[in-house]
């Protein structure tokens, strides 16, 4: 068994994990404070069926491509790729909005949490209700990008599922050093570097999506002579295994094999690939510079705004007596 497959969805469980847990901890945080603690077990709830609809979607996912396979056996080794390059497309483009949107949301999480659990309480009658719905929206929303990476790895197996149980053990325990204990953690520092590997690990994402698809058009293409045609470069162009991704870029097969270690490792968590085709190439620099780029700029600049907070509570402030323009 590959335990290494876990990695990418321990660190992705983590992040999203910490990033509820931080929700849920400011809500806790806030009902004590208005003392209204007796509203807790509305929270715990919401992060109980957070988890569940989460496995549930999981399990629907699974079922759906056991039936669409069971449905069309002779087309099964052209429909797993198919659905595995889609929910790899949608994990991508969650993951990478999510990693975008957040870390230019931030630093107005705790307000706006505040402003939501303030209104949710303004409602007598159904502020355990608005409470409830608060924490489960965060949840399901880290669940579900979750869920989507894993489907798009679901050959894998369940080995996957139990670094996703990994990543949310370990999110809950930072919680509870947090809002618990008091231990106080760098959270800032925490997000970015996690936010640099889930950059890395959607970049193979990538990787792994378009070698999907060329396997799905591929295994089509050998189905029928009427599909045959659908596989240009193959056909035409070389005798090196590519359908559609072009020519043969990079073949580090002799030196890092991706089915031996180290080299299975780095395949399981970042999309390493022994054998890179021109298409994954650009696809993978384009990522890179776009996504990527973004999200570096996107620390870039809440680090400043920070570092502007920081300096205008430093600023001394001029008293009236030594002031030479003081308005009235």
């Amino acid at each position: 068994m590959n335990f290494s497959t876990a990695l990418p969805t321990f660190v992705i469980t983590l992040r999203e994990g910490v990033e509820a847990t931080l929700v849920v901890g400011i809500v806790l945080a806030l009902l004590k404070k208005a003392k209204k603690s007796h509203l807790n077990s509305w929270v715990y709830a919401g992060v109980g069926v957070g988890i569940a609809i989460s496995a549930l979607i999981g399990v629907l996912f699974s079922w759906i491509i056991q039936v669409v396979g069971a449905a069309n056996p002779q087309y099964t080794s052209v429909v797993e790729p198919i659905l595995e390059g889609v929910f790899s497309v949608l994990a991508i483009a969650m993951l990478s909005w999510m990693l975008i949107w957040m870390t230019q949301q931030a630093r107005f999480m705790k307000a706006q949490v505040e402003g939501a659990v303030t209104q949710a309480l303004t409602q007598n009658l159904n502020a355990g209700w608005g409470v409830f719905s608060l924490v489960l929206v965060a949840v399901l929303r880290e669940g579900f990008e979750t869920v989507l990476f894993i489907a798009a790895n679901f050959q894998q197996g369940l080995v996957p599922s139990i670094g996703a149980l990994g990543g949310l053990t370990v999110a809950i325990a930072v919680g509870v050093l947090l809002f618990k204990w008091g231990i106080k953690i760098n959270i800032r520092q925490f997000f970015q570097v996690m936010g640099v590997l889930l950059v890395l690990i959607v970049a193979g994402l990538v990787v792994s999506a378009l070698k999907n698809f060329d396997d799905a058009v591929g295994n089509l293409a050998l189905s029928s002579r009427a599909t045959e045609s659908l596989c240009f470069y193959y056909e035409r162009f070389t005798k090196v295994h590519s359908c559609i991704l072009g020519p043969m870029v990079s073949n580090t097969s002799s030196i890092l094999p991706d089915e031996q270690f180290p080299g299975i490792i780095l395949k399981s968590v970042f999309g390493y690939s022994d054998r890179i085709y021109l298409v994954q190439a650009v696809g993978y620099v384009a990522f890179l510079f776009t996504i990527g780029g973004l999200y570096l700029r996107s620390i870039g600049s809440a680090s400043s705004e920070v570092k502007k907070n920081i300096l205008s509570r430093q600023k001394p402030i001029t008293s009236p007596k030594n002031s030479k323009h003081t308005q009235f």
